[in-house]
């Protein structure tokens, strides 16, 4: 059974990797020229895509390439002392399992992973969806498929095709997220540093095997910004007019931006859709159901969407109509909990007001304070909310695995 992926990120080759495994003869296009390397930014697995990584063999290069961001460290304005907090003890309150890695990285490690099984084709994109299968493509010739999976990303191209425009589906949740690659002159090496205002935060990080750093702007506005999501020019003097008065290091970051070498602007949107599923055609990862980027563990659900998609494909044996309801009613509630967490990270991570702003800063303190034993096990009291990605159970699809 011949199946079309688009988009070659995370998603994209994690379900490559199942779907082969299971006997399905796979493609995965991808708009970029190449396996995309364009300095990334720090995404966050835990316990279910731990797992996950695990069965795929990876974990061990997922681990050694961590960013080791064990310190956080920020400066807020009006006070005199900064506020400091171990990452392992913010951690420890949403999961037990947990590793932090540059989304380049692990996109790399994925792809390693089953590329040998899978054809990639580079530097095209999706154009038309036939109800035949019949997919016609940019630059190459039209080919048909018995199925067509969207990994595609929060603008999906796949989805824009089959199911209309992104404004129907899209649910701004009031902030914005930039990264951009710059110099580490703070020679930073295990922490992150930054400074938090209300309404405003940025932060500074690298790892041990970056030669740069990343620069990190959250911020929330009142009313939807104007401008398009490909418009970088515009987006960098969005920023610009954000942060210019905030002070600590932000004006030589803001400085950077013209020299950047990798730059990142989105919207912190989530995507609500009432299926992901039509005829032959179905979406994984933020394609179909992004919870919020940098706030809803949006990565870790990716993961766990591919694999269960491709189980449920292989349970069935291929057929659209048993296996995309099944991949949808498995993954329901987790989708909606990150939604949820989204929706309460974004208020957390940027304060909307001082008394939010002063609440962080007790939150961080007592966090610091107390053993990562009690943050555990407050973490577990909390229920399923609180431990969203540990609750998640995993199913077990081996039968269905080809011998190879």
């Amino acid at each position: 059974m011949r199946v079309l992926i688009s988009g070659a990120s995370v998603a994209g080759p994690v379900l490559a990797y199942w779907l082969t495994r299971y006997g399905f003869t796979v493609t995965v296009v991808e708009r970029a020229p190449a396996l995309r390397k364009t300095g990334g930014h720090a995404v966050d697995l835990f316990a279910p895509a731990v797992d996950i990584a695990a069965k795929m063999g990876v974990l061990d290069r997922i681990r050694a390439r961590r960013t080791g961001t064990d310190l956080l460290t920020f400066h807020i304005p009006g006070r005199s002392r900064p506020v400091r907090m171990s990452t392992g003890k913010l951690v420890a309150a949403i999961s037990e399992r947990h590793v932090e890695i540059m989304r380049d990285d692990l996109s790399e490690i994925f792809y390693d992973a089953g590329r040998d099984d899978a054809e990639y084709v580079f530097d095209d994109s999706i154009t038309a969806i036939g109800e035949d299968g019949e997919v016609e493509f940019e630059r190459g010739p039209s080919r048909r498929f018995d199925l067509v999976i969207g990994a595609d990303g929060l603008h999906s191209n796949v989805r824009r095709l089959v199911f209309g425009p992104e404004e129907r589906f899209a649910a701004w949740i009031g902030s914005y997220l930039a990264v951009a690659s710059v110099p580490n002159h703070l020679g930073l090496e295990g922490r992150m540093e930054g400074v938090s205002a209300v309404d405003r935060l940025v932060g500074l990080y690298s790892a041990a095997h970056l030669p740069d750093a990343r620069a990190v702007f959250l911020f929330r506005t009142r009313a939807p910004l104007d401008y398009h999501y490909r418009d970088v020019p515009r987006q960098k003097e969005l920023l610009r007019e954000h942060f210019a008065d905030l002070g600590w290091e932000v004006p030589r970051l803001l400085a950077e931006l013209d020299a950047t070498p990798a730059f990142y602007f989105d919207s912190i949107t989530q995507l609500r859709m009432d299926t992901w599923s039509r005829g032959r055609v179905t979406l994984v990862g933020d394609a179909g159901y992004c919870p919020g980027p940098a706030v809803g563990g949006s990565t870790s659900l990716a993961v766990v969407g591919a694999y269960v998609l491709a189980g449920e494909l292989a349970a069935a044996g291929g057929d659209p109509a048993r296996a995309f309801p099944a991949y949808e009613a498995e993954l329901d509630a987790y989708v909606r909990g990150s939604r949820k967490l989204a929706l309460g990270m974004a208020r957390r991570l940027v304060p909307a007001g001082r008394f939010d702003l002063w609440a962080l800063v007790q939150t961080a303190r007592v966090l610091d304070l107390l053993p990562d034993a009690v943050i555990r096990a407050a973490g577990r009291l909390g229920g399923r909310s609180a431990r969203l990605h540990d609750a998640v159970t995993l199913k077990d699809y081996s039968p269905y695995e080809v011998a190879r």
